[in-house]
């Protein structure tokens, strides 16, 4: 007999539940076996060697596993790298033991368990205005519709910068399941090439169609745009949220303007450059954790963030490939993902496609996004996008 042996993947707790329920384990089995058949594997960088001797002889007492740096144990090194693979269970033994020893150990499991919390926890966000509301949630993948007002941004430059043509662009793409527009005034080509506009030009391109958009859209307004001064006039004017692909670290105004205004904020990871000191996705976390830090000092509401890997932005078609592949590594941050990968010259480099010939490659990346995490994806081609994310969610579907 083969008993049908086959492997199954068990990623959070529902699911989990689900499975033992499908064999008729007994509710108190369920409540038991739950957390042992979740598996998970987390990243530490930089423990000081003492506090990661401890960590792991904690974790091995209790069944799990840390792998640590060759010279840990004799305190050759001072600091070391972790990774620790154990059962949802086996954390929770080991926390409470490591939150009362000595050292940064109780840190450490505070950081621990934050991650293990977003991991289970889907970051559903409810935002709020005087005539729109946004709901990010499980299995609902939001469309992010672009219209650029640029002469010459990468993709469509100069097919909307008229007031007529960019309304009624605007309007088809809701009408064809855009849940958001996203305005550009200056063009922000992922590879370089643009010269940066003033800020009194970018709003002289901006101002005129916002103030009509806003007043006819059924779906609520983002500004692209890293200048603080852009940002506040756009959010007079009635925008709902800004997309900034600075993160917050371009205008140190920017942070203070969104704080004032109390509107979601999209930080994107951007850098100068594709050179990374570190892993690229260790690079990406940081710095999106650090564009965190700034808004939260300056007043901004942890649950305001949406955070933007920066596809195409500093990154080499190889840098592009392993950022997509571990996406949902962002999900420990916490915040709702935003994935911006419409037509962009990485799917061209590996399709060997033109720009206006990308809607292929560009609906692979949106599947793999939404599959690794994404919750809002950022396109040209709304109505092809819209099918292809709402055909997704129902096949990631987790309670089946």
């Amino acid at each position: 007999m083969s008993f049908n042996a086959h492997i199954i993947e068990i990623n959070n707790l529902r699911q989990a539940e689900i499975e033992l329920s499908k064999i008729k384990c007994d509710k108190a089995g369920i409540s038991i076996m739950s957390n042992k058949a979740i598996f998970k594997i987390i990243k530490l960088q930089k423990v000081c060697a003492k506090d990661a001797n401890l960590l792991k002889q904690t974790f091995l007492a209790k069944g799990g596993e840390v792998a640590v740096a060759r010279g840990t144990a004799d305190l050759s090194i001072p600091y070391t790298d972790v990774l620790i693979s154990a059962t949802l269970k086996q954390y929770k033994l080991a926390l409470a033991q490591l939150k009362i020893q000595p050292w940064g150990l109780p840190k450490i499991a505070v950081a621990i368990e934050r991650v293990l919390y977003t991991s289970e926890q889907f970051p559903k966000r409810e935002y709020f205005w005087d005539k729109h509301t946004l709901s990010i949630m499980p299995r609902r993948t939001l469309i992010m519709g672009i219209l650029n007002l640029t002469p010459d941004s990468f993709s469509d430059g100069g097919q909307y910068n008229t007031i007529d043509t960019a309304l009624h662009y605007a309007e088809e793409m809701i009408k064809n399941g855009a849940d958001i527009i996203d305005i550009g005034a200056e063009s922000t080509r992922p590879y370089g090439g643009t010269e940066e506009i003033s800020a009194e030009e970018e709003l002289n391109r901006l101002a005129p169609l916002l103030e009509k958009l806003i007043s006819i859209s059924a779906v609520p307004i983002s500004v692209d745009t890293y200048k603080a001064c852009v940002a506040s006039e756009a959010l007079k004017l009635g925008a709902h949220m800004i997309n900034d692909v600075w993160g917050l670290q371009r205008d140190a105004e920017m942070a203070k303007v969104v704080a004032q205004y109390d509107v979601p904020v999209i930080i994107m990871h951007n850098q100068e450059g594709t050179h990374y000191e570190q892993d690229i996705m260790s690079h990406i976390y940081d710095f999106l954790q650090a564009s965190i830090n700034i808004g939260l000092e300056a007043g901004i509401d942890f649950k305001r963030f949406i955070v933007d890997p920066g596809i195409g932005f500093g990154k080499t078609l190889e840098q592009n490939l392993v950022v997509m592949s571990r996406l949902e590594e962002l999900k420990s941050l916490g915040c709702p993902i935003l994935l911006g990968t419409s037509r962009k010259r990485f799917i061209g480099e590996v399709l060997n496609l033109p720009v206006e010939d990308r809607v292929e490659g560009t609906g692979a990346t949106v599947c793999v996004g939404i599959t690794k995490g994404s919750n809002i994806i950022r396109v040209h081609d709304v109505k092809a996008m819209a099918r292809i994310a709402k055909m997704t969610d129902m096949m990631t579907r987790s309670d089946g």
